[in-house]
């Protein structure tokens, strides 16, 4: 049976319980089950600590896992990125006290609070800068009025938290995040039952085809036939659109996928081209074949 963890908590817990139940696994019903077997699938699912998931599975104890690349990174655990799942988008940023006028620079030689020492000493021995690390498990913002650091590196949103402590970013961000799949560094000794790794492959394949239903939507419309070579130009889907012929002589039905911030877009050119009766439609899941997106597991 396959082992996989999810946050229990946090940001990242709910989107990615929702994504699961897209892509057909069960859920558990009350927010209070550590674990909730899915007999149908052959999966386990364990609600943890997001910073614990890459720990658990860099150790072998899980097959896999979900959380943020950003606690993948900070854990320094031996696991891997199968899969950016597209939720929990974050940037992760420096700053400083908003009347000050620093720089990256002016961060030398000064205290810095963070919940991602491994992270922020990384980022700053790249840029040959020194700094004390003042370790925190939450509530970084206030560090700098209590005193405690001088500015502090945390992930960033909308920016609202900060301008409430008087803080302001500064420089580029150290790194982005977003929710990910993970699963422990392949290494020569460490063998895998082909069941098992066939469980995995269905696993990372749904999920791939959630992800891929999200950035999509289904575009139907009718045009004259004459017009296909520059209806495939606006809309060529991801390997052709599905054409069938309508009883009108001289038209078809065209049906292709769409990237869902193209959308209105590409509406515009087809009416113009000629397209008449243009609708959308949300994909729930899907499958690509498409090698470049196959995740490797």
């Amino acid at each position: 049976m396959l082992r996989v963890a999810l946050p229990n908590k946090g940001t990242l817990a709910e989107p990615a319980a929702t994504m699961m139940r897209e892509a057909g696994y069960r859920q558990r019903s009350d927010s209070r089950d550590l674990s909730v077997v899915d007999e149908e699938n052959e999966i386990e699912f364990f609600y943890l600590r997001p910073k614990d998931i890459a720990t658990y599975v860099g150790k072998g104890d899980l097959h896999l896992g979900v959380t943020g690349f950003d606690l993948m990174e900070e854990s320094g655990s031996q696991v891997q990125e199968i899969l950016a799942l597209g939720f929990g988008k974050s940037r992760f940023h420096f700053a400083a006290p908003a009347d000050s006028d620093w720089k990256l620079e002016d961060l030398d030689g000064r205290k810095i609070a963070t919940s991602y020492p491994r992270l922020v000493r990384s980022h700053l021995s790249g840029k040959r800068i020194g700094a004390e690390i003042v370790k925190l498990d939450g509530a970084v913002e206030i560090s700098v009025q209590l005193g405690l650091a001088d500015a502090i590196a945390d992930v960033v949103s909308s920016g609202r938290t900060l301008r409430q402590h008087g803080l302001k970013v500064i420089g580029d961000p150290l790194a982005t995040s977003q929710a990910t799949l993970i699963e422990r560094e392949k290494r020569p000794d460490r063998a895998e039952d082909e069941h098992t790794t066939a469980l995995k492959r269905i696993f990372a394949e749904r999920l791939k085809g959630v992800v891929l239903a999200r950035e999509y939507l289904m575009m139907d419309f009718d045009c004259p036939e004459s017009l296909l070579s520059e209806v495939e130009k606006v809309a060529p889907g991801l390997q052709a659109p599905t054409v069938s012929p309508l009883r009108k002589a001289g038209w078809v039905a065209v049906r292709t996928m769409v990237p869902s911030k193209d959308t209105n877009r590409v509406m515009d050119k087809l009416a113009t081209i000629g397209a008449t009766a243009i609708l959308t439609s949300e994909i729930r899941s899907c499958r690509a074949m498409s090698s470049d997106r196959a995740p490797e597991v």
